[in-house]
């Protein structure tokens, strides 16, 4: 799988509501697809997919807000006001039912997003992401949802926590410029402020959870077997809900779309291609 160079993911901003966001985009076709960064990444998480997925795709990668480089208001950091973030994006962009992929964080947002505007979009894909009721997560983002206050994490430079959950990543070291990125993104108490977004789970993976049956858009479940953080129950807690999903198991940990790139990006594409006239 070839990673793209320094200026093949060209990042550029725009204002979503007052609001800073930093993208992407590249590819042409008669198709769309937005991308949402993962956490705690950026829109470079797809520098090993970016070629590939953008071979017939018009690709639009998000780093949404609170993530990445893009600005934060803890009024979108929940599960259920990202997912209407991002459907304004949607509609900013003129995308006329694009295809979205959402990993990890965006595994809830892109859901709520299905569920609020049925036939909006065109496909979905998610995995790697908080969804189980009642919560099962394990390891430190089980420790981020459950902490009793965000203070000890704010005294902390975020960009040692980054470091951390990169040295999880298996068989791949990210390029310095990406990973450099990644630092910045969440440096100070950027981190922890997006943890915010994931302490909303108690509240609102439930009431996602209600919503999951009525969600008609076809949905391709994408997880690491060996995930860390984020055990394989919450797939399986997906696709017995969802009506028209699959679930995939890729041998990788939690940051699958970076250590199994060939694979994820095979998976999204065949998605794409299945239902590139789906209505």
């Amino acid at each position: 799988m070839a990673r793209s160079e320094q200026g093949l993911i060209r990042p550029r901003t725009t204002t979503v509501d007052g609001l800073t966001i930093r993208f992407a985009e590249s590819g042409a076709g008669s198709q769309d697809a937005i991308l949402l960064s993962p956490w705690p990444e950026s829109i470079y998480a797809f520098d090993q997919v970016w070629a590939r997925l953008g071979q017939d795709t018009h690709l639009l990668a998000i780093d949404p807000p609170g993530f990445g480089r893009s600005e934060r208001t803890r009024a979108l950091l929940s599960p259920r006001a990202m997912g209407d973030f991002i459907v304004r994006v949607a509609d900013i962009f003129e995308l006329e039912q694009p295809h979205l992929v959402g990993p990890d964080i965006g595994t809830s947002s892109t859901l709520f997003a299905a569920a609020s505007r049925p036939g909006r979009f065109r496909s979905v894909v998610v995995g790697s992401g908080g969804a189980a009721v009642p919560l099962n997560l394990t390891g430190v983002l089980k420790d981020w949802v459950e902490a009793a206050d965000l203070e000890p994490y704010r005294r902390m430079d975020g960009r040692d926590i980054v470091d951390i959950a990169l040295s999880t990543i298996e068989g791949y070291q990210p390029p310095d410029h990406i990973r450099d990125d990644y630092r910045t993104s969440y440096e100070g108490d950027g981190f922890a402020e997006s943890m915010r977004y994931a302490r909303a789970y108690p509240e609102q993976l439930p009431i996602l959870g209600d919503l999951l049956s009525g969600i008609q858009t076809p949905v391709r479940i994408i997880q690491g077997d060996h995930d860390q953080v984020v055990p394989r129950a919450n797939a399986e807690y997906l696709h017995e809900r969802l009506p028209h999903s699959q679930v995939d198991y890729l041998d990788a940990g939690h940051f699958c779309w970076e250590e199994k790139p060939a694979e994820y990006a095979a998976l999204v594409a065949d998605w794409w291609e299945r239902h590139r006239r789906s209505v």
